[in-house]
């Protein structure tokens, strides 16, 4: 499985995305499992704080639930490293 690196803007961006949808950080990840995902809210969470990796297949779970354009999830993230 492909994962994408921890990343504080990226997680920010998942959060803000998270609340613009009205979502808690539980629904979401029910909303995941119901479409496969094995994603436990701890570590979702991480996610959002930017301290955990996500796995692209998550990702493509997290474009369907939130229903958005998935540069939404890249906004603001600086090419250098």
């Amino acid at each position: 499985m492909t994962k994408l690196l921890n990343n504080v803007i990226f997680g920010r961006n998942i959060q803000r995305i998270r609340v613009s949808c009205g979502l808690t950080q539980e629904q979401t990840v029910a909303k995941l499992q119901v479409l496969g995902s094995p994603l436990s809210r701890s570590t979702y969470s991480l996610i959002e704080m930017g301290r955990g990796n996500v796995f692209v297949s998550d990702l493509v779970g997290l474009q369907k639930v939130f229903n958005v354009d998935y540069s939404a999830f890249f906004e603001n993230i600086p090419i250098s490293r």
